[in-house]
């Protein structure tokens, strides 16, 4: 048989009595802020955030104008996005940034004190956000080892698998073989090195490139030509132009050495 205290207990009606529904109920009128407030702080963070994004993609866009421009002023194509491009590379910054894609995106050639060779610029995007604008030169051949020059304040990725090989002029030297990369360390590469722009992150050699990652807000056209410079000057120290190719090929081609004059010519359009 039911106790008379159990027999007797008021049923529970909600929010009589309720402490967290009072609470609840009364909050913005205890901090102060009427209801019709927190709609007020609501409509200005989204009127914010959708501001950011205009204003960002207004940012964006006026850089693919100025990238677009350079590009044809170089008579170098342009494209708007390649999902494969930075797969190409894997040293670097890259290892940081796994699935990026590449953005206002430029190729061409351009003359170094050897001869020509090929450029590629691109963004790296990961998320959204553009995290470092490549410049890269080609070499003729693969370079004898990886090595990557990093502003000593800047974390190297800890999956670089490369091991350091000391400081080269006002930055530090990580390389896929000691060995190898001592001769191609030369005072010449530490002159050229010391020309990279504070902005440049890193600077690096894989396979047969040269290349600098630089930060996003550094890559005007003028800093661009400025890497560029600095990277044609190190392609031509590690992938020296032995022999003039144009040579080389109607060599083989008439089975014997190229006129002089025609020689002289090519070298130097």
């Amino acid at each position: 048989m039911p106790s008379a205290s159990t027999g007797c207990r008021k049923p529970f009606l909600p929010g009589e009595g309720d402490l967290r529904s009072d609470r609840v109920a009364d909050y913005p009128a205890r901090v102060g802020i009427p209801a019709w407030g927190w709609f007020v702080v609501a409509a200005v963070a989204i009127g914010a955030g959708v501001a950011l994004l205009i204003t960002d993609r207004a940012r964006r866009t006026a850089k693919n104008r100025e990238r677009r421009r350079w590009a044809a002023l170089r008579g170098w194509q342009f494209a708007e996005y390649d999902q494969v491009l930075p797969s190409k590379w894997q040293h670097g910054l890259l290892p940081q940034y796994g699935g990026a894609v590449a953005t206002d995106i430029v190729v061409g050639s351009t003359f170094t004190a050897d001869g020509r060779r090929q450029v590629s610029v691109l963004d790296l995007v990961m998320a959204g956000r553009t995290v470092a604008v490549l410049v890269g030169l080609r070499c003729r051949r693969s370079i004898a080892t990886t090595l990557e020059l990093w502003l000593p304040e800047v974390p190297v990725p800890r999956d670089s698998e490369l091991d350091l090989l000391g400081p080269v002029g006002s930055r530090y030297a990580f390389v896929g073989d000691v060995a190898t990369a001592r001769p191609l360390v030369t005072p010449d590469v530490v002159d050229v090195v010391e020309e990279f722009d504070e902005d440049v992150t890193v600077v690096w050699a894989e396979n047969d490139w040269v290349l600098a990652a630089l930060e996003p807000h550094a890559a005007d056209p003028t800093q661009l030509e400025s890497a560029l410079r600095a990277l044609g000057k190190l392609a031509d120290l590690v992938d020296p132009f032995e022999v003039d190719p144009n040579e080389e090929t109607e060599r083989d081609e008439d089975g014997g050495p190229a006129d002089s004059e025609d020689t002289v010519r090519d070298g130097t359009s």
